[in-house]
Order: C-alpha cells, then structure tokens, then sequence
C-alpha cells in the first residue's frame, strides 16, 4: 500500500483507535519507522483525536472519586487484615453469601443462538401477522366499499319512490 493511501483510508486512524489487523499493524509499524510524513501525520492526527476527545468528555457523577478511594482503602485494609489467618479451608463449590457470584462468559459469536424450534415459531408468528395484515385491510376495504354501495343504493331508492309520488 503506498503512503499516500495510509494517509487517505483511515488506517492510521484505525490504527489509533486499535481496530487494525495485526498484519496491517506491523505492515504501518514498519511505514512508520521509515517514512517521517507519514509519522508526522500520525502525531498530528493523535493530537486532533485526543483534543477532540477531551472537548465531547462526559464528566464523571459528583462523588465517584469518594466512592473509588473508599473502596480501594477497604480492599487494602482487607489485604492487612486477611494474611492473619494462617489455617487452609479448601474452595467450596458455593458462592459466599456476602460476595456477588459472577460467571465468566465467553463471546466468540456476535449473533443470538436460538432452539430451532423456536426459529420455526418466530417465522410462523411473522408469517401469520402479514396475513391476518392483508385479511384486515381486505376486508377493512371491502366493508367500506359495501358502505357506499349501500348508501347509494338508499339514495337511488329514494329518489326513485319520490318519483313515483
């Protein structure tokens, strides 16, 4: 890839934000060490994206930093307090009471797995809904269509007994 495109395909910008590959990584890395236009465009370009980034910063809630020294001083407090004890008790298999059990999942995938059967169902229920849909607006038509014929045939009638007067 020639500088030029480096400079204009958003792969230092990539790059900056950590979404390159790591070929294209290294294959800039190496750009980098020996073409100083293109690192001069990268610093420039760090400089714009930290400054832009400090203008748009949301401020933390009032009080967080409270809230974090608090628990960092209670979390070092328990390292002194804990080595105290010196006997073993082996891990149980339950989660302690007074401590929140979290378990750790795994994403490789970015879709929704669902039973097969429900896949059936979901298409189902989507193809029921566009029929009754278009029974609805069939018959939703074909009413107001039969409003109006009756009320012209109501108005033919009448004017036909007023005739007849």
């Amino acid at each position: 890839m020639k500088n030029y495109q480096y400079l204009t395909s958003g792969v230092l910008e990539g790059y900056l934000l950590g979404l390159v590959t790591g070929q294209e990584k290294e294959e800039l890395e190496r750009i980098l060490a020996t073409d100083e236009d293109v690192l001069s465009q990268l610093k420039e370009l760090e400089r714009e994206m930290e400054a832009y980034f400090l203008q748009n910063a949301v401020p933390p809630p009032p009080g967080i930093r409270e809230k974090i020294e608090l628990r960092i001083s209670e979390i070092e407090i328990k390292k002194w307090v804990e080595p105290a004890s010196t006997h073993f008790t082996p891990p149980t298999s339950e989660p302690r009471s007074n401590e929140p059990h979290y378990v750790h999942v795994d994403v490789d995938n970015t879709h929704i797995r669902v039973h097969k059967h429900w896949k059936t169902a979901f298409i189902t229920i989507f193809i029921l809904s566009k029929l009754f849909l278009i029974l609805g607006l069939y018959f939703y038509f074909k009413s107001t269509s039969l409003e109006q014929e009756v009320n012209r045939l109501k108005i033919e009638t009448q004017q036909t007994e007023q005739l007849r007067r």
